[in-house]
């Protein structure tokens, strides 16, 4: 998280890590989540990602591998929590018997480090948890963590900058918002700057950010360190700015405008999954062995139309653990998702969301795409 962070003040600034030909410059010029408009801006205490989700997987020979880093507005940590208040309910015994480490202090923690970037101080600080509304996939979520943390649950129409500061409408008049911990992509924060027709956001939110008068939590443009395009060069993004080697390995990947790397998939496109740079929640994916001809063709296609947008990696066939299905125990295919939280220190939540592909023989552990969860226990020493 160290490095994701020193990568992106560094892309938004200098841009070393390119004139010292560590990162070709038009994989982050064309790619799609890398904000020009934002360059120059330097977030509170130069943080970009405060929350990420970790995606990590292991393999048929055991190895730990990361798969993917989310570091937009990762969901996920509401299940994870309830999911430890379930088990402690009808379970206490377990709980009592082995020494499981906590999770369900998270909102604690988020909070905390969300208090740390009021730009008038911890102690006066006013945040709002700003939401796309009701019809969000992740609507639940918003409100469990506003709910916990005590702050305003807000959308963009509840919200307004005047003379580069946000207030929050109330029956007593505009109050003063500090920190935005926003749940909308970049596209619709703010239509004078994005997108024109977007509704979501607040006119004029990032000019009050560039002015230090608020802080938003993800900063705007953090998704291009998670761009899936980029997610290879994320142990020489470590090395060049930590010195230091990866302490997990990435899965082996294939760059789309790479031609030999291009070949070599397209030859071998039945044991390859193709992803969308930047697409989440397993869209725009193919799962080459449970594709069609026609669909590998369609797909291929598209890799042709726009090899930026694509990257290819070999299916890694998920570790697997038992389920209780319509009666039976089964295994199925899982990953693990910790939680980071970057206020004054980093903070690894001791758990995460194990996410479970319900159905028999999949390799998709996405919740959007049928998916389940289960608790995880990290045990104290």
């Amino acid at each position: 998280m160290r490095a994701l962070n020193l990568f992106l003040g560094d892309l938004y600034g200098e841009q070393r890590i390119i004139k010292d030909g560590v990162i070709p410059p038009e994989l982050i010029y064309q790619g799609r989540d890398f904000r020009r408009e934002i360059v120059g801006i330097v977030p509170p205490r130069g943080i970009y990602t405060h929350i990420s989700g970790i995606d990590i997987i292991r393999d048929e020979a055991g190895e730990f591998l990361i798969l993917e880093d989310n570091l937009r507005t990762p969901s996920g940590v509401s299940y994870m929590i309830e999911n430890r208040v379930i088990e402690r309910r009808i379970l206490p015994e377990f709980f009592n018997k082995y020494r499981v480490r906590r999770v369900e202090h998270y909102p604690s923690l988020l909070l905390e480090a969300l208090r740390s970037l009021s730009p008038r101080g911890k102690e006066a600080a006013e945040i709002v948890l700003l939401t796309p509304g009701i019809y969000n996939s992740a609507y639940f979520e918003h409100t469990f963590l506003a709910k916990e943390m005590g702050v305003e649950l807000a959308e963009g129409r509840d919200l307004v900058a005047v003379n580069d500061v946000v207030y929050l409408k109330t029956t007593n008049g505009l109050q003063r918002v500090d920190v935005i911990y926003r749940r909308i992509d970049d596209d619709y924060l703010d239509p004078l700057v994005f997108r024109s027709d977007s509704t979501l956001g607040i006119a004029g939110v990032i000019n009050a950010w560039r002015a230090g008068n608020v802080a938003i939590v993800n900063a705007p443009g953090s998704g291009i360190a998670d761009d899936k395009a980029v997610y290879p060069y994320v142990p020489d993004i470590i090395r060049y700015y930590l010195g230091q080697q990866p302490i997990l390995n990435n899965v082996p990947t294939y760059q789309m405008t790479n031609v030999q790397d291009r070949e070599f998939v397209f030859d071998n496109m039945e044991r390859m999954v193709v992803k969308a740079v930047s697409e989440s929640g397993g869209y725009g994916m193919l799962m080459g062995p449970s594709s069609t001809p026609q669909l590998r063709r369609e797909f291929m296609d598209k890799v042709l139309e726009n090899p930026r947008n694509y990257i290819a990696q070999p299916v890694v066939y998920l570790s697997r653990h038992t389920c209780y299905m319509d009666g039976e125990l089964e295994a199925r295919h899982l990953d693990l998702r910790p939680f980071i939280i970057y206020g004054e220190d980093i903070e690894v939540v001791p758990g995460g969301l194990t996410r479970v592909a319900l159905r028999k023989g999949s390799l998709v552990v996405n919740s959007s795409q049928g998916g389940g969860s289960k608790d995880t226990w990290v045990l104290a020493e």
